[in-house]
Order: structure tokens, then sequence, then C-alpha cells
């Protein structure tokens, strides 16, 4: 500490008030307590679920905070008496200390067990003196036991000094139990000492402010800041002995210096006193007259806020402060009476409350355990169980007793039904995230691909990835619309790109069609003519489809009349022979070919034949199993022949088509 904290300044060396002078002030400031303690019969609440506007404030609460806010109250104690409370124990604490107990007469296990129950059930602190004259009363009867355990050593022949007392259970229990007591008392006396210190620290900080406080000028907060300082004052535990009288004396003399520059206060006080009156007089005849209000929750509600009022007017004249705190109290008694007597007539009201909510746990229950795939059905079950916790929300309070178990069942329903729509949703989240990472995958792939100019190849891939899109579930609903712009612009840029290059390719495709309607003409002449071949025919199917693309206007008209030409030089032709059939399926896969859909068309031609063999020879193994059966009929023979037919031409057939697969795969 510096000398400024220890010393009084010589501003503060002024004349400290007499102790008799405080404490007259101290005692005429005090508020009688039982005056202000209300009755709590008349707030008992019969049910812990009725309407929190029922609730009110504590009458105790209001009575103690406007009488604490007395002016004398504020005065500080003289350093005598505030000594007297620091430096010694209190009245309980005294006789605590003092307690004496008859041990004679007492065991050693007694002895024991009364150290063990004493620093279980009492402060540790203020044992010292007993746990030691039960230390004292133990080790007489460890002595006793001593020298009669002596004795018999003696008499059965030993030596004195060979003699060793070997100590029992309950004696090294004893000793642990009392070296425990005494490392704990060290310890909380050293803690003790501690927090004195660290309480010196803050009281002279306290000091300072106050100092501050008294020599700067004054405002209109000064007093509440002076409360303030006061109440922190009180608040804090003791300080070493050797600095408490320095501390209390510069405490008393700058508080003694602050109230005497203060003294005009206190005549405006008085006048604030009787301003107070006035207004607590009003809110006592607001008070009366809420007995009237019909709407007990109004009347409840009016009457809080009243109480609050009350409670931050501030002090009234001491002569009328008992006077009408009873008066303001009678009238809350008032209200109190009727609440309690409509809680009384709830009672049944309360227990058809019950009965009402019990049938709505009732039909909540089968919610917990609902389950769904989709989002609408979770909605809809949200909204149905919404209108229950409705009807659950309007329906009153139930008795008290029942109201914790009710709720929990409840509750415990609706919130088992929300943790699994929770965990759906938590699913169905992963679930878009998933769909979010494939749908970037189709993106990347279609902006890779927006720049191509392989027109027909790409649009193809494009094509599929757009069926590839549609078939990709939900995505997160933030980045949907992102996702799909991002995509559809990758596919617009390559269509309009491809528009824009056609319309470059149209007189390419003018002229081509010019040259296959040339090509027709000259198919169709040829026909009449008598120089007719397969070779010079399959030339003009290759030469048609080496021409290129026509107009999507003119490709079925072109098609049409390509196919009327061709089956014209058929006719004249009439190929014949084993590969009349041949030829014919390959002239029409090379028509195929100028289709700009060929390459599907020959997949599509191609498992129509695998599926026409595989059923043929489904075929030829049910009549191969069905020759077996009819070995012991009459006209097992007749039978017989008829099935060798079919499966002969069915195999005939598998034999052509598989030629036809051949033929497929040179295209």
């Amino acid at each position: 500490m510096t000398e400024k904290s220890n010393e009084l300044s010589e501003q503060d060396k002024v004349t400290q008030a007499s102790g008799e002078e405080v404490k007259g002030n101290e005692s005429a400031a005090e508020p009688q307590a039982s005056s202000a303690e209300p009755d709590t019969k008349n707030t008992e609440n019969p049910a812990s679920s009725v309407d929190s506007s029922l609730e009110v404030v504590s009458l105790e609460e209001v009575s103690s905070e406007s009488i604490s806010e007395s002016p004398e109250s504020a005065s500080p104690p003289t350093s005598s008496e505030t000594e007297e409370g620091e430096d010694h124990p209190s009245e309980d604490e005294e006789d605590h200390s003092e307690e004496h107990s008859d041990l004679s007469g007492l065991t050693k296990v007694q002895l024991l067990k009364l150290l063990k129950d004493k620093i279980h059930h009492g402060a540790v602190l203020k044992l010292d003196k007993l746990a030691h004259e039960i230390k004292a009363a133990f080790d007489d009867l460890v002595a006793k036991d001593t020298e009669l355990a002596l004795e018999k050593f003696k008499a059965e022949g030993g030596a004195e000094d060979d003699f060793e007392y070997r100590l029992h259970e309950e004696e090294k229990e004893f000793n642990k139990v009392f070296n425990d007591f005494r490392y704990q008392l060290n310890t909380l006396r050293k803690e003790a000492e501690r927090q004195k210190e660290k309480n010196l620290f803050v009281k002279n900080e306290l000091l300072n402010k106050l100092r501050e406080l008294v020599d700067g000028e004054e405002t209109t907060l000064s007093m509440g800041a002076i409360k303030a300082i006061q109440e922190e004052w009180k608040s804090i535990g003791p300080v070493p002995a050797s600095q408490n009288r320095n501390l209390w004396a510069s405490f008393n003399a700058l508080m003694d210096r602050f109230y005497d520059n203060r003294s005009i206060y206190f005549e405006l006080k008085e006048l604030d006193r009787k301003k107070n009156l006035e207004s607590k007089v009003e809110l006592c005849e607001k008070a009366e007259s809420l007995k009237d209000v019909k709407d007990l929750k109004e009347a409840i509600r009016q009457l809080n806020e009243l109480h609050e009022e009350f409670k931050h007017i501030g002090p009234v004249p001491r002569d009328e402060q008992e006077s009408l705190w009873q008066r303001f109290k009678a009238a809350s008694d008032a209200v109190y009476d009727r609440r309690k007597e409509f809680f009384e007539s709830q009672k049944e009201v309360f227990k058809k409350n019950q009965t009402d909510k019990e049938a709505l746990i009732a039909l909540l229950t089968p919610f917990g355990d609902f389950k769904a795939d989709r989002i609408k059905d979770w909605n809809i079950k949200t909204k149905e169980i919404l209108e229950i916790q409705k009807a659950w929300e309007r329906t009153g309070p139930v008795p008290k007793e029942a109201g914790k178990e009710i709720n929990k069942a409840f509750w415990a329903a609706f919130k088992q039904f929300f943790h699994h729509k929770n965990m759906f949703f938590k699913e169905l989240d992963e679930i878009r995230a998933a769909n979010q990472k494939k749908a970037e995958e189709l993106i990347s792939q279609a902006e890779a691909l927006m720049e191509n100019t392989d027109w027909q190849s790409t649009a193809n891939q494009l094509v599929k990835l757009q069926k590839e899109w549609k078939k990709l579930g939900p995505t997160p609903e933030k980045n949907r619309d992102a996702l799909y712009k991002r995509f559809k612009a990758a596919c617009d840029s390559f269509f309009e790109n491809r528009r824009n290059s056609n319309k470059q390719a149209n007189t390419e495709f003018d002229q081509n069609l010019k040259l296959k309607q040339e090509l027709i003409q000259k198919i169709k002449q040829s026909a009449s003519g008598d120089d007719l071949s397969e070779e010079k025919l399959s030339g003009f199917v290759s030469e048609f489809n080496e021409i290129g693309f026509v107009p999507r206007k003119n490709i079925k008209e072109v098609q049409n009349h390509f196919k009327e030409a061709v089956d014209l030089y058929l006719g004249k032709l009439d190929p014949s022979g084993t590969g009349r059939e041949d030829f014919l399926f390959r002239l029409n896969l090379n028509r195929i070919q100028s289709d700009p859909n060929a390459i599907k068309t020959l997949n599509k031609k191609e498992h129509g034949i695998r599926k026409q063999i595989s059923d043929l020879e489904n075929s030829i193994t049910l009549w191969r199993n069905n020759l077996e059966f009819f070995a012991a009929s009459k006209t097992a023979d007749k039978l017989k022949d008829q099935f060798d037919i079919k499966i002969q031409k069915a195999e005939e057939e598998i034999d052509k088509l598989k030629k036809k697969l051949t033929i497929l795969k040179e295209f």
C-alpha cells in the first residue's frame, strides 16, 4: 500500500460522526420487515400451467426497495461501529466458536465419530477449539491405553525400555482425520488472508473513486454514485486488521465531507418525499379500484403495473411509510383473494382440460412413427400436426400434479415427428448435394461441346446429356436455377452456332436436293431400258447416299421418290436365285444409310434380328423337350414328324437371320 492510501489527506481529516449519532440514523432508517411481508397465501398458484398474466410482483420486494432509498440510510457507519463488525465475529459465530461439549465418558470410537460429524456438518474455521478439545480427550484415552499396555507388558516379564505401543485402527484413523482437518483449516486461513489482501486493494480503489467524486463538481448523479460506492463497500469482505482502522477513517472522513457539501440535498429530498407520497396515495386509490374490475386477468395485469410503479417512485415521509404500505397491501390482497377464488372454481375446468389434452396426445402419438419418401407427404402431415398443436394451445391449463407428465407426453411425440422430418430432409439434402455434383459434371461436358463444329455428332451428344439432365433428381433449391441456366446456356450456344452454320449450308442442301432429284429421274429412266443389273442398282443407291443432306422440309419427299424409283427398278430387274434375299437386304441397308437417323435405325434392326433368333432357339428347345412326352402315345410318330419339320424350318430361318447379322455388321 502507498502512503496515500494508509494516511488521511489534509482534506479527509474532518470530524467523524460519533458512533451514537450514526447508530441513531441507522435505526431510524431500518424498515419494519414484518409490515413489508405479503400475504403468501393470497399469492398461491393452484396450477403450474395457469396463464402467466395472473403472476404478481413480490410485495416484500416493493416495500424493501422503496424504504431503503431513505437519504439517512446512505449515511456511512462510524469507524468504531464498523471495526467492531469487521474485527470480531458475530454473536452466532462467537457462540459457535465457544461451543463446548462434555467429552468425559466418551470412547475413542465415539470421539472419532464426533470429530467426523463436526467437520462434515460444521464450518471448519469455527471448529479449531472444539477439535483440539476432542483431540485432547482422545489423547488422554490413548495415554491410558498406553499405560495399561505397558503394565501388562511388564507383568508378562518385559522390560520397560523394550515396550512399544502399537496404534489401533481407530487411533490411526483419528490422527488422519485430525491432520486432514488441520490441513484444511490452514488452507482456508491462508485463502482468507489472500482474500483480505484482495479486499484491501479493492477498497483502496473505491477510496480513490470516492475522493475524486467528493473533490469534483457536483451533479445530479453524485448521490447515485455515492450510494453505489457505499453498496460496493458493504459487499466487500474483511481486510487485514492492521489496515482496517485507517481504511474506515478515510472512508468516513470522505463521506462526512460529501454530506456536509450536500446538506441542501436533504431539504430537497423532503420535498421529493412529499411528492412521492402524493404519487403513492394515487397508486393506492388505483389499486383499491381494481376490486371492481370484472376481468380478473386485466385486474392482475394492472396490479402488476401498479406494483412496478410503487417500487420505483421512491421513499415517502417516515411517519407515512407504514400506513401507506398497509393500505396498498390491503388493496393488493383484495385482488389476490379474487384470484384464489377463481382458481378454486377452475378445478373442474382443469380436469376437463386434462381429459381433452389426453385425447390430443392419443391423436398425436401415431405421428411419432410416421415416415415417408415424398416432401408432399411430410408437408401434409406437418399441417395436421400443427392443427393438433393449435388445439393443444387453445386448451386451458390442467391440474398442477398432472401438468408435467401431460406436457412431457405431448411434446415428446411432437418432437419425435419433427426429428424424423429433419432426418428425412437431411438425407434429402445429401441426395441434392450428390445431384448437384452430377449436374455440374453434365454442365462441364456441355460447356466443352458448345464450341464444337461437328454438328451431328455433337448434337447427338448434347441430346444425350439433356436426357441425363431430365433423369437427375432434385438439386439444392438455392442453386437449382443457376445450374439449369448454365446447362441451358451451353446447349443453346451450340445449337445457335449450328443454326448460323446451317444458314450458310442451305445453299449446299438445295444443290443436294437438285442432284438427288436428278438421280431419281436417272434411276427411273434406267428401269425402262434393257441394261439392268444388281451392281448398277447398288451403284445408284451408293451415289444417292453420298450426295449429302437436303433441306429438312424435303427429306420425306425425296426419300419417298427414291424408294419408288428403286422399287420400280427392282420390279423390272426381278433378281432371282439364292442371293436374291441377301441382295434385297443389302439394298435396304444402303437406303437406310441415307437417313439422318441411320445409326439408330440400324441398331434397332440388329436388335430385332437378335430377338427373332432368340425366340426361335427357345421354340426349338421347347419342341425338343415336348417330343420326349410323345413316346408313349399312339400318334407319337405322326406328332414327331410334325415337330421335326417345325424344328428344321426354324433352324433354316436362324441361319438366314445370322447371315443378315453378318451383312449388317458391314454397315
